[in-house]
């Protein structure tokens, strides 16, 4: 059974009702909680009555303002300790204003009674005859909000709420589910509080976690794009990336082509590579290596169909190309044609096998990444500053508004399910040292 607040035309003041009433009872407790011990005090007393008098009116103004200080202390520390039950108070009160001016309920008028019930009277009132069902539930950081359908005048704008909900309630869409006569919007609010350091982002059972919320369950989802541009932290998240990678049991490719930061790693682990030849000549040994895997898999004894390398208990393969679009770049047409038909047989095929690739770029051009390569890329993420352009490239045509915020590491992250939600990438510490962190792990590994 679905639990959750109906949304009602009266919600559109809850905050305020709400408040107002929280005041007044408050009010009214500490002022008697004053009264009875001014009481108490003067029955203990031996004043006169004037004596008495003088008191109590002195202390009437110390009561009026005590109870008015404590009780807007009272609901600031409310506000403070409660900021979820005062967070959805306000979600629902903005859900039925949404309802409201966008007019999407009906009304009908109804005579209204005068003072004299046995005289006809010709005024007329409105009142509100339909009123969309619509349910909302914030539970363990996640908002649900459940919408009925009734195949009405209101559908299509009812079927289409994830930019109003995402904007409006300040959260972002992480699932879109259609059940029978309902649609239910799942939100996450505060994501920045999902955010973990570098030292929680680890690789196991075929997943990379990347956010408290969030996984790259690559197993299932396999191949990853990212994209952004300079200072938007795509060399960090890469640079994280390989660590966690590096501490479970799969082996790494990394490629750079510009022979920055990914090809130092080459000090601290085997295969990077960041000369033309060589980064071609990787590309064709880790295709090889994926069809020699692929046949040697149905050979093995305990090969069962349907079952992935794991249940074999093979290492996973990850080819981590940085600057690719870069690289096809300084390549000739026919050099480019040979790559990227190798790359497009490892997107495809790699994922029973265990053969993984990780792309990045500044922009995934289309001239570099068609004949549908790019649609194999199930995990996407677009770091930093981006353009309408880029975001399309990345996304595809998606009815979403993105929105720039001043936070290294902070973009947007498709994991699959086709619903793009806010990304920020593991804490990293001030100093970190990637490359002699790298180089212990890989050492530890090599033992």
């Amino acid at each position: 059974m679905y639990k959750g607040h109906r949304i009602r035309a009266g919600d559109q003041h809850l905050v305020y009702h709400f408040v107002i009433g929280w005041l007044i009872v408050l009010f009214i407790g500490w002022m008697g909680v004053f009264y009875f011990q001014e009481l108490r005090q003067l029955e203990t007393s031996k004043l006169s009555l004037s004596t008495i008098e003088i008191v109590w009116s002195m202390k009437d103004l110390v009561c009026l303002l005590g109870s008015l200080v404590l009780s807007g202390s009272m609901l600031l520390l409310y506000m403070y300790f409660f900021q979820d039950h005062w967070r959805s108070l306000w979600h629902r009160q903005k859900l039925a204003r949404m309802i409201l001016e966008n007019h999407w309920y009906e009304v009908k008028q109804t005579q209204s009674e005068g003072f004299f019930k046995d005289l006809n009277s010709s005024r007329t009132k409105e009142s509100i005859s339909y009123f969309p069902k619509i349910y909302y539930r914030m539970k363990d950081g996640l908002l649900s909000v459940r919408v009925q359908i009734s195949l009405g005048k209101y559908q299509d704008q009812l079927l289409k709420l994830e930019k109003k909900l995402e904007s409006g309630l300040y959260c972002e869409l992480v699932e879109k589910e259609l059940t029978d006569s309902y649609v239910e919007y799942t939100l996450l609010y505060d994501m920045i509080a999902n955010r973990i350091g570098i030292d929680e982002v680890v690789a196991k059972n075929g997943a990379l976690q990347l956010m408290k919320n969030l996984v790259w369950d690559y197993d299932s989802l396999p191949h990853m794009l990212i994209a952004g541009g300079t200072g938007g932290g795509k060399t960090y998240f890469l640079l994280t990336v390989i660590q966690a990678l590096l501490k479970s049991d799969a082996e790494l490719y990394v490629l750079d082509p510009k022979n920055a930061d990914l090809a130092d790693l080459g000090t601290v682990m085997p295969h990077v590579y960041f000369q033309k030849e060589e980064i071609s000549g990787c590309v064709e040994d880790f295709y090889e290596r994926m069809m020699a895997r692929s046949k040697e898999m149905k050979e093995m004894p305990n090969y069962k169909t349907g079952e992935n390398y794991a249940y074999l208990g093979l290492p996973p393969n990850f080819l981590i190309f940085d600057e690719y679009v870069a690289y096809m770049e300084m390549l000739t047409t026919k050099e480019s044609a040979v790559i990227l038909n190798k790359l497009k047989q490892i997107v495809m095929l790699g994922r029973q096998s265990g053969f993984f690739l990780i792309l990045a770029c500044q922009r995934p051009d289309a001239k570099y990444l068609g004949d549908g390569i790019r649609d194999q890329f199930s995990f996407r993420v677009a770091l930093g500053r981006m353009s309408e352009l880029g975001y399309s490239m990345m996304f595809g045509e998606v009815d979403k508004n993105f929105f720039m915020k001043r936070i290294k590491g902070r973009g947007y992250v498709d994991t699959g399910g086709s619903v793009i939600s806010e990304f920020y990438t593991p804490l990293v510490p001030k100093g970190y040292d990637f490359l002699e962190s790298i180089k212990q792990v890989a050492q530890s590994k090599e033992k």
